[in-house]
């Protein structure tokens, strides 16, 4: 009997053990949760330090200069604005390169507290991540050679190349405008872009304010046609960090109602946005 009684004691401290191991375990996931919907803010500050991953392949949004170094444009602009906001020091920001394909995993992973890289929102993304407001309106468009006989959407057909981004948005819209179309995805802007000027595809799509930059780049290419997708760029951080993202669109609005956006937009893209 007395047997009994040790063996059930032994088994009901045991259970207790088990029970209070799944209620920490609980608490423990729910206070993570809680780190990543409402501590990334805190953590920015006792860090210092803003962690943003931009573009380094991008005319006019995000380009780092091989000479120096320095990684420029529009996205970085607006990136140390929002370090200013939150550390006081627009110094205060770390830039990482990100593509298209690799900016949601890095940000994900604790990598980046922010992607500020021409990403268009879209419901997809959304389940994956958080957006700020939109910074950014852009339009899909195609890039070509001077004297293509490319002029547009239109002419793009089930029996002509394409060159893209790895995931990006711009590659499934293409696909779904013009079904059968041959795509090659490239892991970034400037590879895909070198593949045009190899003559590796008819012409290269994405969205037209960064076309527009490799225009700049090479005045033997050109822009054509009219935008046929709305994109508009949100900047995106983990889900659930809400303070971040109110800090984002804090910044956002008072850079509109200084006027000091319309000076970023004036000095990357060349004229004033649209109001």
């Amino acid at each position: 009997m007395k047997k009994s009684w040790k063996l059930l004691s032994v088994m009901m401290v045991v259970a207790l053990f088990i029970l209070a191991g799944c209620g920490n375990n609980g608490n423990n996931a729910g206070g993570s949760n809680a780190a990543a919907g409402e501590g990334g803010l805190a953590a920015i500050k006792e860090r210092g330090k803003l962690q943003v991953g931009v573009k380094f392949d991008t005319k006019l949004f995000g380009l780092k200069d091989p000479s120096s170094g320095q990684v420029e444009g529009f996205d970085i602009d607006i990136s140390k604005a929002i370090a200013k906001h939150i550390l006081g020091d627009e110094n205060a920001i770390e830039l990482k390169e990100v593509t298209s394909k690799t900016r949601i995993p890095m940000l994900n992973n604790g990598e980046i507290d922010m992607v500020v890289a021409t990403m268009t929102i879209t419901e997809e993304r959304k389940k994956e991540v958080d957006f700020s407001d939109v910074y950014f309106q852009a339009g899909q468009s195609l890039l070509v050679k001077k004297g293509s006989p490319v002029k547009g959407l239109a002419d793009i057909t089930k029996d002509s190349t394409v060159l893209g981004s790895k995931g990006s948005t711009s590659v499934k819209n293409i696909k779904e405008k013009v079904p059968g179309v041959t795509v090659l995805e490239f892991d970034n802007y400037q590879d895909a872009f070198t593949a045009l000027k190899t003559g590796k595809g008819d012409a290269l799509t994405t969205d037209d304010s960064i076309l527009y930059g490799m225009a700049a780049q090479d005045p033997n290419y050109e822009v054509v046609g009219e935008p046929f997708t709305d994109e508009p760029y949100g900047i995106a951080v983990q889900k659930g960090n809400s303070e971040v993202v109110k800090a984002i669109n804090d910044t956002l609005a008072e850079l509109k109602s200084s006027g000091e956006y319309d000076k970023i937009y004036e000095k990357w893209i060349g004229k004033a946005p649209a109001k």
